[in-house]
């Protein structure tokens, strides 16, 4: 069984990679930052790690990383878009491989939200558990974020509603339900438990659609 594990170290930086990098070299850049602070957040928390713990992790000091990112926050938003932009394209991609039919649709939906959440499970934890630590106006941007996201299965859910498919007397609910079940595989999920990513996915597939009443053609009218 895979079992819950929450802000442990599971982001493999190798520890002499970056601390052999002298001041100023071109290859601590903001790529490296954003690494180095993504994994210090999944460990200690975005409130646990400062500046200069980041800069230290890879291999400089406290004013090269402020060439990159003014502040600790900066530094948040801009790993917080990279998160979101990344599964949104995700979905996207998903969405559209599946066509137009709402049930192939919305079960290859819920597959590439588990999956995203079980690998790439570290970016995925910080990019909710740290939602709250972004200024209001970085917050907002993210949630606008979530928000398309949230539309994306909320028209493939209507659609199937629309023809028969789907039988859903909470559209909105059960939406949120999805969503919230599917994201909380990056807090429990384990690459040495008994079931992989995809046997997940395709199971969670299964039960976000009985989930929203799928009525199989032959059944529906």
């Amino acid at each position: 069984m895979n079992t819950p594990a929450s802000r442990s170290r599971s982001t493999e930086l190798p520890g002499d990679a970056a601390a052999d990098l002298p001041v100023g070299n071109e290859a601590v850049s903001e790529q490296l930052f954003s690494r180095v602070a993504l994994e210090l957040f999944a460990e200690v928390g975005f409130h646990g790690a400062s500046l200069r713990d980041i800069a230290a992790r890879a291999g400089t000091n406290v004013s090269h990383l402020y060439y990159y990112f003014p502040s600790k926050a900066d530094l948040l938003r801009s790993i917080m878009v990279s998160i979101a932009d990344a599964l949104l394209v995700t979905l996207r991609d998903a969405a559209r491989a599946a066509g137009d039919d709402p049930v192939a649709r919305f079960a290859a939906l819920v597959r590439a939200m588990v999956l995203f959440h079980a690998q790439r499970r570290i970016e995925a934890f910080v990019g909710r558990s740290e939602l709250r630590s972004l200024p209001e106006e970085a917050r907002r941007e993210i949630v606008d974020r979530y928000d398309v996201l949230t539309a994306i299965f909320r028209d493939t859910l209507d659609a199937g509603v629309h023809t028969g498919v789907f039988r859903c007397a909470y559209p909105k609910q059960a939406v949120f339900s999805v969503l919230a079940m599917s994201s909380q595989v990056a807090t429990w999920y384990r690459s040495d438990g008994e079931l992989g990513p995809a046997e997940i996915a395709d199971r969670y597939a299964a039960l976000a659609l009985e989930m929203i009443g799928h009525a199989p053609a032959a059944q529906a009218s």
